[in-house]
């Protein structure tokens, strides 16, 4: 029988010479300022995690354009190691119902499984409560598809809220909330995330913690506290391991973000693992679960 394996739940790719990413601009990340494939995710993602080799992926969207998720899903279509898509489309459009059916009916449509947008970079503390924003989160759940989170820990409260008035919509927090582990400043963040897990539709991706400690200097120690947070708060079984490659290099990388994660994992019986490492993930996103994810047991499973 195969070894169990595993899923990165939240990476991205990109390629400069066929699409500007302006937000690479920062000198602050001028080290991942370059293209990056999915050949180069094969070449890096070599260690493994509680014995699980990289097997599984979902790739997520970068930048406000349809384009790119257009472009994303053609390449999951042919592509085995892509099993879903997080894609892109504006949801204040009217036209969003459309779009959605268009990007579903196109070449690998059927990757599609959820939406994002960079609410990081919203103003507008209510901007998930925006009435067209609604009606476009409406237009998602309408088609089956996921909403993926991504909000900084001061903008979790509209993140509670859309959880609240969207009960019938599956919602995944990306980088659990973005906790600031450079000052260990965590306490608001705690309640925050508490509040967000007493909603049973929310998992959450453990990803983009590295980015969120200090880049250079980071250790398990500084991990640990957010972990135990989340581990807490939402038990394995709504929890997903997720490396947020490439954007990981600029703290160690995706080997070292999985070291980690291996150590972090440690004494957990093989069903809690395998949620978190590829369970759950398959579970939100409907991936295909392949005959070897059964041999563990039971288990119910600056980032972007």
């Amino acid at each position: 029988m195969n070894a169990p394996v595993l899923v990165d739940a939240h990476h991205h790719l990109w390629d400069l010479d066929q699409r500007p990413q302006p937000w690479l601009d920062d000198p602050d990340v001028a080290s991942i300022r370059r293209t990056f494939t999915l050949d180069d995710l094969r070449l890096t993602a070599t260690h493994p995690v509680a014995g699980r080799r990289l097997h599984g992926t979902v790739v997520v969207q970068c930048v406000a354009e349809v384009a790119e998720t257009e472009d994303l899903l053609a390449l999951a279509e042919r592509e085995p190691l892509i099993e879903a898509v997080v894609g892109w489309a504006d949801l204040t459009s009217p036209a969003i119902g459309d779009v959605l059916d268009q990007l579903q009916a196109g070449p690998g449509g059927g990757y599609l499984r959820s939406l994002r947008h960079l609410v990081q970079g919203e103003t507008d503390p209510n901007w998930l409560q925006r009435p067209d924003v609604e009606r476009g989160l409406r237009a998602v759940r309408d088609r089956g598809l996921r909403y993926d989170v991504l909000v900084r820990d001061h903008q979790l409260d509209q993140a509670i809220r859309l959880a609240e008035r969207f009960p019938d919509l599956p919602q995944v927090l990306n980088h659990a909330g973005k906790p600031n582990l450079a000052r260990q400043d965590i306490e608001g963040w705690e309640r925050r995330i508490r509040r967000m897990a007493a909603h049973p539709h929310v998992v959450c991706k453990v990803s983009g913690l590295i980015t969120e400690a200090d880049r250079t200097r980071w250790t398990i120690a500084d991990i640990r506290p957010a972990w135990d947070v989340l581990v807490s708060a939402f038990g394995p079984e709504r929890l997903m391991f997720g490396s947020d490659w490439p954007v990981a290099n600029l703290a160690g990388g995706w080997n070292r973000w999985a070291a980690t994660v291996d150590r972090l994992l440690t004494g957990w019986s093989d069903g809690d693992v395998h949620t978190l490492l590829a369970g759950t993930a398959r579970a939100f996103y409907r991936l295909p679960a392949p005959e070897e994810d059964d041999v563990t047991g039971d288990g119910p499973t600056h980032t972007m």
